[in-house]
């Protein structure tokens, strides 16, 4: 499965590609912004989006109601530091898959995947 990770942060980006990679997912992009994930999606689209809320030039919230216009089937599972169940609610009402919580560890990671991908 093709995974893009968005996350304004190049060391939980690299985090999430080791860990993922090593469990067998193909990473087509990252991308450090909502734009610039925009921009990956539509050249690869992708099976699975990770996604941070709190990014520049366009949040994840916003980016995620966008990447649905495209790809209604896409799998999104927003991963970040707001963990308050108010914004957690909005992602899942949105259309995320899943929520994970910042820190996480793999296994928490890797749960909230295989519960959205059924891998």
């Amino acid at each position: 499965m093709k995974l893009l990770i968005v996350d304004d942060s190049s060391i939980i980006r690299k985090a999430i590609s080791n860990y993922l990679k090593d469990k067998g997912w193909e990473v087509v992009g990252e991308a450090g912004d909502g734009k610039t994930a925009l921009e990956i999606f539509k050249k690869n689209m992708p099976d699975l989006v990770t996604m941070d809320i709190t990014m520049p030039e366009m949040d994840g919230l916003t980016c995620l109601t966008e990447i649905l216009k495209i790809d209604p089937n896409v799998k999104v599972v927003v991963i970040t530091a707001l963990n308050d169940q108010a914004t957690a609610l909005k992602a899942l009402k949105l259309g995320a898959k899943a929520f994970v919580a910042k820190p996480f560890n793999p296994d928490k990671l890797n749960e909230a995947l295989t519960k959205v991908t059924n891998k």
